[in-house]
């Protein structure tokens, strides 16, 4: 299942050749991964209530074309689950009329925060947290 959700570039966000400024799409990506556990029921202050925060432990972007002031763009999130202790996202940075600006693979974590390591098994703790974990593809 892929999930999805729209973002206005702003024009702060750009930099000094009139364009999405790299570190932003980021930014982007990051927001679109906080509104897929939203949406699956596992919103941050539900996550921290339970001891436990994603960790991000490697991000790759190939940046594919432009984006400008005032162009929207769909941001998705895949969630992908193995064995072991992380799982990878891949997400798209797609402008409105189709052109994908940028793609995205994310490996992360899930941080127990007392214990300052990464949970066992990432997909059984988002099961056991989230209210719909068929968002994150559970």
């Amino acid at each position: 299942m892929t999930f999805s959700t729209r973002i206005a570039v702003r024009g702060y966000e750009l930099d000094t050749q009139g364009h999405l400024h790299g570190a932003i799409y980021q930014d982007y990506g990051e927001h679109a991964r906080w509104e897929i556990l939203r949406q699956a029921g596992a919103p941050q202050e539900k996550l921290l209530a339970n001891g436990v925060g994603p960790v991000m432990l490697e991000i790759n972007i190939r940046y594919l074309a432009e984006l400008g002031a005032g162009d929207e763009v769909d941001v998705t999130c895949e969630f992908t689950w193995g064995a072991g202790k992380t799982f990878r996202i891949d997400q798209q940075i797609i402008r409105t009329d189709g052109v994908v600006a940028a793609e995205m693979r994310v490996i992360s974590g899930v941080m127990d925060l007392a214990l300052r390591k990464l949970v066992a098994n990432p997909a059984e703790k988002f099961a056991e947290i989230a209210e719909d974990p068929s968002v994150l593809g559970l």
